[in-house]
């Protein structure tokens, strides 16, 4: 097994070297945002205002499966998962605190690319044989690339590793793995009870299960419900912490803006990073988390009911926004705070790292972080469920949607109980593969983007005069 980790971890390393697929996600991300007129700055306040508007009960008589609000409920469900709790402290463990700031470099030019995505994906979506609506990468990459070949080509790649990713990787066994070392955490500090990591992996297992045989519907109006409820009291447990601590924020900011840029030496338990490994850390673990350019979200966002695809677009830009800087941020300060990171016994953690941190200043934390593990991890589960699902439909055929629900979930419990770093290595190994042919779908569908940001900003810039 350590052969097998150590494998997987050193193709990983090659696929997120700073001059690999970070470099793409940068250059496909600030090619959209000059292409959009920076649109998440410009446009962040609509970006607000359209999914404030959804949580106070806008409804949308407009063709789609479900509402603008539950898109982003659904996107935001696998979006701010458990990378947020154990993503984050693995981005820190291994490439120190300036991992974080290359994570924020990440959000910045991934908003627009978040935005891009759910724009293609509204536009380009379908009705499948079933009579529901279908969207996602491989539908705007074979229907927006006039070369046949090369999109049918990029369009089935982004379709094959997307199913892998949601059955072995970040969508599943990553989050299923946080959530049991969480829950053996909170057992463990709370009540003294050594908890075997199979039982909360049981539950989960059967929680999905649950909800999976609903299907889209059932997913979304799960995730509207759940999504904002399990954000607040994250934020609030962390936002607390924080107050609390809060002579140590300039210190911990100079922590993450100082080691961006140099290498972090070795410290107490953390063995040091070099350049690379910071910026790997922080670009690999910002994607794992936002998702954006990975080409997911637009799989839920592409089937919002919206009289226009640069609406549900703002709202992509949004989630990048809560995700990223709102909710990762908070976790990053958490941790730097504790100085647990340094602590050789959590040397090889990920969201465990988290309770324990919070745990130094709010001794019942690490339980509610067992609770928001459980509610991220479940909610991101469902989500990428659904994203897996659209991927092997598009391969396979509709009559696949049942199998692969019941592999899905037989894997969750799979995820559990297997070691940290292979199952982070497999998570990450996955986004890069699965994010190469969506990012070059991106890059060919530019000026379909700019037209359809300038039609519909234009004609509001117009009728406003």
């Amino acid at each position: 097994m350590n052969t097998l980790t150590e494998r997987i971890q050193t193709l990983d390393g090659l696929v997120w070297q700073p001059f690999a697929m970070p470099l793409v996600l940068v250059i496909v991300g600030g090619l959209l945002t000059a292409a959009t007129g920076l649109v998440q700055i410009r446009r962040f306040p609509a970006a607000v205002r359209f999914a404030l508007s959804g949580i106070f009960g806008r409804k949308a008589a407009r063709d789609g499966t479900i509402t603008p609000f539950q898109a982003l409920s659904t996107a935001l469900a696998s979006t701010v998962g458990n990378g947020n709790i154990g993503g984050v402290a693995t981005a820190i463990l291994i490439g120190g605190p300036g991992a974080i700031f290359w994570m924020w470099v990440c959000a910045a030019f991934g908003m627009a690319t978040k935005y891009a995505e759910a724009v293609l994906g509204v536009h380009y979506r379908v009705r499948r044989d079933t009579g529901e609506l279908a969207s996602g990468p491989m539908y705007y990459i074979t229907g927006g690339i006039p070369a046949q070949g090369l999109g049918k080509g990029l369009g089935y790649a982004f379709a094959f590793f997307g199913a892998c990713t949601a059955l072995f990787g970040t969508g599943n066994m990553v989050q299923s793995n946080t959530v049991a070392r969480t829950f053996v955490e909170a057992a463990r500090s709370n009540a003294g009870l050594e908890v075997p990591q199979i039982v909360p992996g049981l539950l989960i297992t059967v929680l999905v299960g649950l909800v999976l045989l609903g299907g889209i519907r059932r997913i979304a109006a799960v995730a509207e419900r759940i999504v904002p409820a399990m954000i607040v009291l994250y934020v609030a447990m962390a936002g607390l912490y924080l107050v609390m601590n809060i002579g140590q924020v300039p210190q911990v900011f100079g922590l993450i803006v100082g080691g961006a840029f140099t290498p972090s030496a070795a410290v107490g338990g953390f063995a040091g990073a070099t350049m690379a490994q910071v910026i790997a850390a922080g670009v690999s673990r910002g994607v794992l988390s936002n998702e954006a350019g990975l080409g997911s979200a637009p799989m839920a966002h592409g089937i919002a009911q919206v009289g226009h695809p640069a609406e549900q677009g703002v709202v992509g830009i949004f989630e990048v926004f809560v995700d990223t800087i709102v909710v990762c941020s908070l976790t990053a300060f958490v941790i730097l705070s504790s100085g647990l990171w340094m602590d050789p016994a959590y040397a090889g953690a990920s969201g465990d790292l988290t309770a324990a941190a919070l745990s130094t200043s709010i001794p019942p934390a690490s339980a509610l972080v067992a609770i928001c593990s459980l509610l991220f991890g479940f909610s991101t589960l469902i989500g990428w469920c659904y994203y897996g699902e659209k991927c092997f439909e598009f391969l396979f055929g509709s009559r696949m949607i049942v199998p692969y629900r019941a592999i899905f979930t037989a894997l969750v419990l799979v995820g559990s109980v297997i070691s940290v770093p292979l199952v982070w290595a497999i998570g990450t190994l996955l986004n890069g593969f699965m994010a190469f042919p969506n990012l070059l779908g991106l890059l060919f569908l530019t000026g379909t983007v700019r037209r359809l940001t300038r039609d519909y900003f234009g004609a509001r810039a117009s009728s406003a005069q």
